[in-house]
C-alpha cells in the first residue's frame, strides 16, 4: 500500500477515534443516578474574577452511592460554588453547611431514566453519524486520486468499510453499557 492511501486510512481511524472519545464524553454527563464527580465537570466557579472549573477550586467526593461533598480551599467562595451549580442546570438542589456544599443526588424515576436511555441514544446515533461521514471522506479522497488502479479503489473502499463497521460495533457496545448503567436501580 502507498503513502497516500495509508494516510487516508489514518485520517479516518483518527476522525473516527474522536467520534468515540467525543462520544464517551457526552455520555459521562448523563447522570444513571449514582454520585460521581464527573456530574460537576460542566460547573464553573467565579474565582477571582476569572470563570474557573470548579475542580480546580474544590475536593470533590462521593462518600456514598447518593452524595457529592464539596470542599472548597477557600470558604469565602462557598457562595460561589454553591452559585456555580445552580447556573450549571443539572437539576441538583445544592446545601451549603457553611464549610462544605453538599449534594444529594435524587433516585430517577423509571420515566426519567427512560428519557435518560433516549438522550444517550441520541448522543449515540450522532457518533455514529461522524463515523460515516468519516468513511464518506476517505472514500471521496479514494475515488478522486488518479494513482490508484481501480481494483486498488474498490479494495480499499472495502478496507474502510471494515473499519467502519469495527468503530460502529464499539459504539454499539458503549451505548449498551450505558444503557444497562442508567435502567439498573
Amino acid at each position: 500500500m502507498n503513502e497516500e492511501l495509508n494516510l487516508i486510512f489514518d485520517l479516518a481511524k483518527e476522525s473516527m477515534s474522536n467520534a468515540i472519545a467525543h462520544l464517551d464524553k457526552k455520555l459521562m454527563n448523563i447522570r444513571a443516578g449514582k454520585a460521581n464527580p464527573n456530574m460537576l465537570s460542566s460547573v464553573t466557579v467565579e474565582y477571582y474574577g476569572t470563570s474557573t472549573p470548579l475542580s480546580q477550586v474544590a475536593n470533590i467526593n462521593t462518600p456514598d452511592g447518593r452524595t457529592i461533598i464539596i470542599q472548597p480551599w477557600e470558604k469565602s467562595i462557598l457562595p460561589e460554588v454553591e452559585k456555580g451549580i445552580e447556573l450549571a442546570n443539572l437539576g441538583f438542589n445544592p446545601m451549603n453547611n457553611g464549610e462544605t456544599i453538599i449534594i444529594t443526588v435524587p433516585t430517577l424515576t423509571e420515566e426519567r431514566r427512560a428519557e435518560l436511555a433516549r438522550q444517550a441514544k441520541s448522543e449515540t446515533e450522532e457518533a455514529k453519524i461522524a463515523v460515516r461521514n468519516a468513511r464518506k471522506d476517505a472514500n471521496n479522497e479514494i475515488k478522486k486520486s488518479s494513482e490508484f488502479s481501480e481494483d486498488l479503489k474498490k479494495n480499499s473502499e472495502l478496507d474502510i468499510q471494515e473499519i467502519t463497521d469495527s468503530y460502529i460495533s464499539k459504539i454499539d457496545k458503549i451505548f449498551d453499557l450505558k444503557e444497562k448503567e442508567i435502567m439498573t436501580l
